[in-house]
């Protein structure tokens, strides 16, 4: 336990330019995105006028309150809340009432049977920054702690999910017929919306054998029951580019592509503060003196 711990937080590790910049972009990525979903969501809600199926706090709170003008205001106030403390590190305990808004938010809006995998990671990453801003007080610890935080997050989402899939199916998830039916079904979405599919090289391969369809599945299968991996150092770089890879091979077989969960891979699942370390100490970085100021401080 105490490696894992060493291994997701790290408190202990001097301060270098590279680590504060790869932080502070999990940091801006987490708001960015917050924004973009709050947003979307606040224009969408007052198109709504009753639940079709509770979810979460829907359970207990009337939603319907907030199908109208209110998501937006509430929208601003999520705005503020994630901009105040972006700017000024002290007052980072807003994230946690982002946070809270930010998922009456996404319940809100998906309390109509429907509920997307896009803004998960992106709301566990703001629940890191907002225990990070109530519980720490030592304020250079706050984002290595959030940092970790969703890492953990991360790893046993996608370990769970391969989990899930065999416990609703079995080892006979990866039959390739599996693929054949969810490409078909994909197609006939697809072609009632756009009035045209066109099947791509990998999707023909796959129709071409039930055996490489197994084998994509499988893959798929074995690299997000591997998703723990990504809590190691050691580790994570390799297991971050076969969650990629699978998410591109999702994408090509069935024209689902999981952008923000792939942006957030790329921030966080490889060591940039180390290449980062190396290139400001070299010989070609340290001559240019101005765009090192403006990028390290």
């Amino acid at each position: 336990m105490d490696r894992l711990f060493h291994n997701l937080f790290n408190f202990e590790a001097p301060e270098s330019a590279g680590t504060k910049i790869q932080l502070r972009a999990f940091e801006l990525f987490t708001v960015v995105y917050t924004l973009i979903y709050t947003w979307e969501w606040a224009f969408y809600v007052p198109r709504l006028s009753n639940v079709v199926l509770p979810l979460g706090l829907a359970n207990y709170i009337n939603v319907e309150f907030f199908f109208g003008e209110w998501a937006t205001v509430n929208a601003i106030i999520i705005t503020l809340c994630c901009i105040i403390p972006f700017l000024f590190k002290r007052l980072r305990w807003l994230y946690a009432l982002a946070f809270i808004l930010f998922h009456l938010q996404y319940v809100v809006r998906f309390s109509q049977g429907e509920i997307p995998h896009s803004a998960n990671l992106v709301g566990f990453s703001l629940m890191g920054l907002a225990l990070a801003g109530l519980f720490i007080r030592d304020i250079k610890k706050s984002l290595p702690f959030a940092f970790g935080f969703t890492l953990f997050y991360i790893g046993l989402g996608y370990t769970s999910a391969g989990i899930s899939k065999l416990v609703a199916t079995g080892v006979t998830w990866v039959d390739g017929h599996h693929l054949w039916l969810w490409i078909g079904e994909k197609g006939i979405d697809i072609l009632s919306l756009t009035g045209s599919f066109e099947l791509n090289w990998l999707q023909e391969l796959a129709l071409s054998s039930r055996f490489i369809a197994t084998l994509i599945l499988t893959f798929g299968l074995v690299t997000e029951l591997s998703g723990l991996l990504i809590w190691w150092k050691r580790w994570r770089p390799y297991i971050t580019v076969f969650l990629i890879g699978m998410h591109i091979g999702i994408d090509l077989t069935m024209n689902i592509f999981f952008k923000t969960f792939t942006i957030q891979l790329i921030i966080m699942g490889f060591p940039w503060n180390k290449l980062m370390n190396k290139l400001r100490n070299s010989v070609y970085f340290s001559r240019l003196k101005p765009l090192k100021h403006i990028l390290l401080y």
